[in-house]
């Protein structure tokens, strides 16, 4: 895996995409002073600097393009309880994309399993949610690497993975958290993470209380659990930072809900927004091909209009 070719402090997570081509993509998310999606622009509505150079737009410059959505469930232990939501929220999210977008299915807990190859077809997808069955270990990492590696091999699409899990890696798998966000970076691909990490720790944090109330001799027969949970809380606070960096170095991200009930407007929610992403096309006017790091920065002709998208991308080796 190639180095990247810039110091840490010089881009902040969320800042990378790659190209290969001399043409740019930036997918674009524009919202109203009032946070509402916009969805009727014109190229003219944009203007787009790469190290604070005006950058002309082409003609092809904003294209509503499809997505390429791999659909990722945590099968461990940890999840295994709420696959039925699971299956009920993505079900709904599927009928929120349009016709041309593609989605592909992955299971990950002892092994990565790619349940649903590529699809159009909503009744393969609901048969492919059919066939997910539980298991016990995670192997978060290798299943994002997977999903990096084999699904966005080719292809010009928008690309999006949506991962429901607790982020925790058993370290079971060969993929450390580091190479998985860089795999990820290099992919152009951004993640949404649907935690239940909220909802775990309210039930740790209820055992707890609930311990801390009891009799003296209660509470030092319980001393060993009580350490358990709150190491779990630790590694359940630890899980969030790093999903917390995995979604804003991708330009994705980091849901909580604190309950399942909530999956389907979770779902719902990213759904809308990928249907209403823009993907913005320039032609470099640095034609150098020296792999190193562009800053790129969007600016709306309209005041009241923000846009949000990540603020670079890697040029082409030599």
């Amino acid at each position: 895996m190639p180095a990247l070719r810039v110091r840490p402090e010089d881009i902040k997570p969320g800042d990378v995409i790659s190209v290969n081509t001399n043409e740019v993509m930036l997918p674009v998310t524009v919202r109203d002073a009032g946070g509402r999606l916009v969805s009727d622009l014109s190229r003219n509505d944009f203007k787009v600097f790469e190290d604070g150079q005006d950058q002309p737009l082409s003609d092809l410059a904003l294209r509503q393009v499809p997505v390429d959505v791999v659909l990722m469930v945590d099968a461990s232990s940890s999840v295994a309880h709420y696959l039925d939501d699971f299956r009920r929220a993505v079900d709904g999210f599927a009928t929120r994309l349009a016709p041309e977008d593609r989605i592909s299915l992955i299971k990950f807990d002892d092994r990565v399993e790619l349940v649903q190859d590529w699809t159009q077809s909503r009744f393969q997808l609901h048969r492919a949610l059919s066939r997910i069955a539980p298991g016990m270990f995670t192997r978060f990492n290798d299943a994002l690497l997977l999903a990096a590696k084999q699904q966005f091999a080719s292809n010009k699409s928008r690309r999006a993975i949506i991962v429901l899990s607790d982020g925790i890696d058993s370290g079971r798998g060969a993929t450390t958290f580091e190479m998985a966000v860089q795999t990820l970076l290099q992919a152009q691909a951004a993640v949404y993470v649907v935690s239940n990490t909220a909802i775990q720790r309210a039930t740790k944090k209820a055992e707890l209380d609930s311990m801390s109330r009891g009799s003296e001799s209660e509470i030092r027969f319980n001393q060993l659990k009580v350490k358990d949970l709150e190491e779990g809380l630790r590694i359940l606070d630890a899980s969030e930072e790093r999903l917390s960096q995995l979604t804003i170095a991708t330009g994705g991200r980091l849901y909580k809900p604190t309950s399942f009930d909530s999956l389907d407007s979770t779902y719902a929610e990213v759904a809308d927004e990928l249907r209403h992403q823009y993907a913005l096309y320039y032609t470099p006017g640095n034609k150098t091909r020296d792999g190193s790091f562009r800053r790129v920065r969007v600016e709306m002709t309209t005041p009241s209009y923000s846009a949000t998208t990540r603020v670079g991308y890697f040029a082409p080796p030599k």
